[in-house]
């Protein structure tokens, strides 16, 4: 990156750090001039500019991709030159076109879609990092103009624009798709299998690309956009790539910078909210981005960027792996990285996502969302909340929040009443005051007759969308919340029950919340140490006592994960009820979701994210790393294999009637 970043106007925040709104001076001059004003970032130190096509040709031409070439023709029986022109195929397709003009184009599109739909977009003062090795950003994914904002920040200071991993899908849109591909966005395909030619392109690009250091490479390491807005456990396999030119000494050092990209509201959140109810995503399209165009009638609020501090991948791997290993082998020969590799590379990639989480700005919303979703269904949709009920809740819980370390971008000089009232107006898609109280809102307005069934899934788009919301600030919790959840589960207060019990819980719930491998010991002692900040615990040298100080903290602690806790069991009663041991896992989607369907119309079932295909999908993650189902097939109709008593074992532990056992299981690496 640049060697020094302008000094930012300054505007200090809640979180005490330091923001400027990068669209208040841009409000008040021409579009036009901001997209042909002079752009011109300082180079890296070496590492001389590289065209599109160079960047391809280097590709191809390396010893690595020909050496690839030469043994999937040996193995397909195919010629060398056929194998080639496959590879030039994929290049062709996967590959970045940078262009300053599309840049500039994009900058005038952008800014004025941002004005129309955002009131401020904050940006943290951007840190130096060093020039002399390269620069991969790495920001959280919860929006499809996530790449787009980083970008349009970078060009905003005079920052080298990165080139930005991008699903294959966005290529297929037309005019839109080349746009992307000439502002440097390249394609990846989603499901690339066993397919070894196109994992040597790809993983040839991505090297190259980090060898030459020419502009920043940018991807999202939870590889998929987050349909219910909390992070996602990361996938391995882009980091990996990364990674190996360092490994191999090929660059002295890789930077890593997580970026934190934190929304008042989000563009898709009624999309998000029907898609983990089974309505079928919309195909990337023009035609259905112009029918989008609606979005533009909205206000969405703030965006907060927090660009956090830049990471050297060689002083964080220090001691983690022996590099030495890699001179054993010459560096154009394909590698699988070792279990040592790969475990570094997950400690990173799992590290980054935390980094990430603490770098976001919790708003009021996230925290009206907790405590709107601990009011029982029935009563938020007929007789709602008193709304002075609502600011005083939620103000307790800013005060636990900022006790638990959260950044917080609650406006100050503003009053209260005002942030709390403004606040519900914004989503009023969610929720809607009326006469000192509120209400879910459900979309009745044409107030037609419904069945039962579709008043629920009414109810449950909205709940799930508040969900989401309250998914943002869930990491602040959730470590004190699982000790809370131990504490009630082992109903004891030996420090190492209780240890055992929370290992038992993170790895239980490892889809559904992001820690870092191997660090479960120093997660438990932090949940201590910030309940017994907050007055809620005794913390002593073998035991952990309730308080009678903060009784309340470990009660909100406990029903925030009550809806995790309700819908996993329902899952494990579904899989051991069921007369087959082998199942599809489309059955289990929708099976799981006709049962609590019939619970949830029936008063059984009172929590709505049972019928999450998220959710539902966490829960056999969960299942196969502890063992109790086994994956048969690999097809589209994935398989799986049901150990009964191994899952009735797991729900016993899960429920306090068994004492929880440890469980290790190292994850698989994913791209």
């Amino acid at each position: 990156m640049a060697n020094t970043y302008r000094v930012l106007d300054k505007v200090h925040l809640q979180d005490e750090e330091e923001f400027v709104d990068i669209l208040e001076d841009k409000r008040h001059c021409s579009d036009l001039r901001f997209a042909f004003r002079t752009f011109s970032p300082p180079p890296y130190k070496g590492a001389p500019a590289c065209s599109s096509a160079e960047l391809n040709q280097a590709v191809l031409e390396s010893q690595y991709l020909r050496y690839v070439i030469n043994e999937v023709a040996l193995e397909m029986g195919s010629s060398v030159e056929e194998v080639r022109d496959e590879a030039c195929g994929i290049m062709r397709e996967m590959s970045q076109n940078l262009q300053l003009r599309f840049i500039r184009l994009m900058g005038f599109v952008v800014r004025k879609v941002f004005k129309r739909i955002f009131s401020a977009i904050y940006v943290n003062m951007l840190q130096q990092a060093t020039q002399e090795c390269p620069v991969i950003l790495m920001p959280n994914h919860r929006s499809y103009i996530d790449f787009l904002v980083v970008s349009y920040i970078l060009f905003n200071y005079d920052i080298p624009l990165p080139v930005i991993a991008a699903g294959i899908p966005l290529a297929g849109m037309t005019i839109v798709g080349e746009m992307l591909r000439r502002s440097g966005a390249f394609f990846i395909r989603r499901a690339i299998g066993s397919d070894k030619l196109y994992w040597a392109v790809l993983s040839e690009y991505v090297r190259t690309i980090v060898r030459k250091g020419f502009a920043p490479l940018e991807f999202f390491v939870e590889g998929l956009r987050s349909r219910t807005l909390k992070s996602l456990p990361p996938k391995l396999g882009m980091m990996n790539m990364i990674l190996e030119p360092f490994f191999k000494g090929e660059v002295y050092d890789v930077t890593l910078l997580p970026i934190s990209i934190s929304y008042d509201r989000v563009l898709e959140e009624s999309l998000l909210a029907h898609e983990l109810l089974g309505v079928p995503k919309p195909r990337e399209s023009t035609a259905g981005l112009l029918k989008a165009s609606r979005v533009l009638q909205e206000n969405y609020g703030c965006m907060h960027v927090n660009f956090g501090r830049p990471l050297s991948a060689r002083r964080l791997c220090e001691g983690k792996i022996n590099r030495c290993q890699y001179n054993l082998t010459p560096r154009d020969l394909p590698q699988k990285p070792n279990a040592e590799a790969q475990a570094c590379g997950s400690w990173l990639a799992h590290m980054i996502v935390r980094l990430q989480e603490e770098g976001a700005l919790t708003s009021p919303w996230s925290l009206m969302a907790c405590v709107l979703l601990q009011v029982p269904t029935a009563a938020l949709t007929e007789e709602g909340l008193l709304f002075h009920q609502l600011t005083e809740r939620t103000l307790w819980l800013r005060k636990l929040a900022l006790d638990f370390r959260a950044h917080l971008n609650w406006p100050e000089k503003v009053p209260d009443s005002d942030v709390m009232s403004s606040t519900v107006a914004l989503h009023r898609s969610v929720v809607y005051r009326k006469a000192g109280r509120v209400y879910l809102t459900r979309n009745d307005e044409l107030e037609q007759k419904h069945s039962m069934e579709e008043d629920m899934m009414r109810t449950a788009a909205a709940l799930l969308m508040l969900a989401s919301y309250r998914n943002q600030c869930l990491h602040v919790f959730v470590r004190p919340a699982l000790l809370a959840l131990a504490m009630s589960v082992t109903k004891s207060t030996r420090k190492d029950e209780l240890l055992t019990c929370f290992c038992f819980l993170q790895e239980v719930f490892s889809n559904e919340f992001v820690f870092i491998p191997g660090q479960s010991s120093q997660d438990f002692e932090e949940a201590c140490s910030l309940l017994h900040k907050c007055k809620a615990v005794h913390v002593g040298q073998w035991e952990v006592t309730n308080s009678d100080t903060q009784p309340e903290v470990l009660s909100f602690l406990q029903e925030l994960l009550k809806p995790f806790i309700e819908s996993y069991q329902l899952m494990f009663r579904f899989l051991c009820e069921e007369r087959d041991c082998v199942f599809r896992e489309k059955d289990f989607l929708s099976g799981v979701r006709t049962l609590a369907t019939k619970l949830i119309v029936s008063g059984e079932l009172h929590t709505y994210e049972a019928l999450s295909s998220d959710m539902q999908k966490n829960v056999l993650s969960s299942l196969r790393r502890l063992g109790a189902i086994t994956k048969i097939t690999t097809s589209q109709n994935n398989e799986y294999k049901v150990n009964k008593s191994a899952v009735r074992r797991t729900g016993d532990m899960l429920a306090g009637r068994i004492p929880p056992q440890i469980v290790q299981a190292a994850p698989d690496a994913r791209l």
